[in-house]
Order: structure tokens, then C-alpha cells, then sequence
């Protein structure tokens, strides 16, 4: 059995990433700071799968816990998800995203390196693409930065491909994931953010449940069909299980880059009205100006993904839609009654 480490693996793409792995029968141990998630999310995936992953509460900026974890494990992999994600957060706090997320992940490849552990899975995000290029967008496309964060992303590739480039035995696995959307289907884990969401889909199922006013749409004046921008929502049951078909499809050393998107995208209108037929009621918005920064359309080619792993995503909107809004009706407070 495969012993994956996975940093920042109570959030919401760590968790249902672990669900997926100890599903698949792989040994997993689990690091997390827990800045920005919940340990409770263990304990659902312990309920959901009947098996445990191994916990530690620790900062992957912090050499002495990554070591010692190296050292009570024989870990063959690791999933690399720890870091801070917020866009608007990180331009006004670059100096905190850089920390977590370029010196975090420096200091795990080098206690990797002393614990003789060459493979990794990096999460990276379509933000890495800048202002699209071209549709669909293909691993090839130029890459540029247009946020703090995006840069953090950008940065840590870099670091990756050299060090491969230096020491050649190391297997680096570049996953650019579009918009992660809704929840297991049990509705037992899901998308806890913390304060006001970033992301459209948990502020639409706090709006359905009527923890927020309404729902504001930034710009209706795009080139779109309806006006409002559009994005690659992904459910994140399929880009989790996009990261056991890489642990299992990328086995030769080298810097695999790939896409986890569905190839196609849903406008915020189109986002909205799904979720009105999943939850049965009318989700109040108001059209606001546009946001800086932000493209018109951005959608992945997921052609490489299947070519290379024979993944693809298999959930559509009205899944993502119906498993937020089952997670937001479960869980009204997310994992907070349990902290």
C-alpha cells in the first residue's frame, strides 16, 4: 500500500481528495494548520469511507514537523494543497501569500529531499494562464500572473520544473484546476470558507439559505451570451478522483503538467439559475461593475487529462448544483458547531 502525504488536507479539495485516496486504498497521513479548516472534515471522511487517515497539526513552513512526520512514515508521494487561495486577500496581503505558499513549499521540498521523497502533486490553478490567451485554454497556453496569488501558483511551477531539471529522479505533477464547485454527495463534507466566501457557488448556497442578502454579479456587459463572465466549474468529487488518476498515471520521473476542467464553461447566470431549480427558490441578485482583473471567459481543454490519464469529468451542473446545496442544508454553519 501507497503512503500519500497530503498538506492542507482538511480543506475542501484535501478533503475530498482523501476520501478518494483512502478509497482507493492508499495509506494516507494528513498535515494541516487548520488556518482555514476543520479537523471535523476527518471525522466525516472516517464516517463516509470507515477507514482513518493519520493527523497531524502542524505548518508545512515549519521544517521540525515535516521532518518528524517523514521519520514516524514511510511516505511514497506527496499531495501538495497547503497554502493560502484567496485572490482579492492576497493583493492586500502579498506578503502572507508569499510566506505560506513559495517559503511553505520550499521548506517541504526540502525535508522531501532529506526524507528521499521524490514524487509530488502540486495544486495549481488556472489563475496561472493570466488573461486568456486563447479558448479553450490547453497546458501550453502562455502563462502570466495578474494577482498575488496567481503569482505564488506561477512561482512554485517554476521551482518544481528546476529542481526536476536539477535532480531528474523527481516526479513533478502540475495540476491547473479550473473553479472547484460542490460537495460529497452524502452531503457530509463540503466548502467551509471562512467569513465572507470568495467563490460563487458557496455565496449562492449562503444566499439560497438565507445567510446573505443576495448575491452580487460583477458586470453583465462581456462578450457572454448573457453578459456575465464566464468560468470551468469542476465538480470537486471528479477533481479529486483527477488526483488519484495522476498518483497512478504519472509513474516516470519527469514534470507532467495537465488541466483538471471539464472543457466547458457556465456563465454566473447560468450558475444561478441552476441553483435555483436544485434548492427550489429564487436566488435574489443585483448587477454591480465589473471587477478588475477579471476575464471575460476562461475554460480549460481537458483533452490532455484523458489522453494521458483517461480522466474526465463525469458531474454536471445540476450535480454540482444539488450536492452544494444538500452540504449548505446538512451543515447551515459548515464544520464550525464541531470546533
Amino acid at each position: 500500500m501507497e503512503n500519500i502525504l497530503v498538506t492542507g488536507g482538511t480543506g475542501y479539495i484535501g478533503s475530498h481528495t482523501v476520501l478518494e485516496l483512502l478509497n482507493g486504498g492508499y495509506g494516507v497521513v494528513v498535515l494541516d494548520n487548520l488556518c482555514n479548516s476543520s479537523e471535523e472534515s476527518l471525522e466525516r471522511v472516517k464516517r463516509l469511507t470507515g477507514k482513518d487517515a493519520k493527523f497531524y497539526k502542524g505548518d508545512i513552513r515549519n521544517a521540525a514537523d515535516l521532518d518528524g512526520i517523514f521519520k514516524e512514515n514511510k511516505i511514497d508521494a506527496v499531495i501538495h494543497f497547503a497554502g493560502l487561495k484567496a485572490v482579492g486577500e492576497s493583493v492586500r496581503l502579498p506578503l502572507a501569500y508569499y510566506d505560506n505558499n513559495v517559503t511553505g513549499t520550499l521548506v517541504l521540498l526540502e525535508s522531501m529531499k532529506r526524507a528521499g521523497v521524490h514524487k509530488i502533486i502540486f495544486s495549481s490553478s488556472a489563475t496561472v494562464y493570466g488573461v486568456p490567451e486563447r479558448l479553450p485554454l490547453t497546458e501550453d497556453c502562455a502563462l502570466s500572473a495578474i494577482n498575488p496569488y496567481g503569482a505564488t501558483k506561477l512561482v512554485i511551477e517554476g521551482i518544481l520544473t528546476d529542481l526536476q531539471r536539477a535532480e531528474p529522479d523527481w516526479n513533478v505533477m502540475l495540476l491547473r484546476y479550473f473553479n472547484p464547485v460542490g460537495a460529497h454527495e452524502s452531503g457530509e463534507i463540503g466548502e467551509d470558507p471562512k467569513g465572507i466566501p470568495n467563490n460563487l457557488m458557496p455565496f449562492i448556497a449562503q444566499v439560497a439559505a438565507g445567510r446573505r442578502e443576495k448575491l452580487l454579479v460583477y458586470g453583465n456587459d462581456y462578450p457572454t451570451p448573457d453578459g456575465t463572465g464566464v468560468r470551468d466549474y469542476i465538480h470537486v468529487v471528479d477533481l479529486a478522483k483527477g488526483h488519484v488518476a495522476a498518483l497512478k498515471g504519472y509513474k516516470d520521473p519527469g514534470v507532467h503538467i495537465c488541466n483538471l476542467g471539464t472543457g466547458k464553461g457556465y456563465s454566473v447566470l447560468e450558475m444561478v439559475h441552476a441553483f435555483e431549480r436544485a434548492c427550489g427558490k429564487k436566488i435574489p441578485y443585483e448587477i454591480v461593475g465589473r471587477r478588475a482583473g477579471d476575464a471575460a471567459a476562461c475554460y480549460a481543454s481537458a483533452q490532455k487529462a484523458f489522453d494521458d490519464l483517461g480522466w474526465k469529468a463525469e458531474l454536471g451542473i445540476d450535480e454540482m448544483c444539488s450536492s452544494a446545496w444538500k452540504w449548505q442544508k446538512n451543515n447551515p454553519d459548515g464544520y464550525a458547531k464541531h470546533n
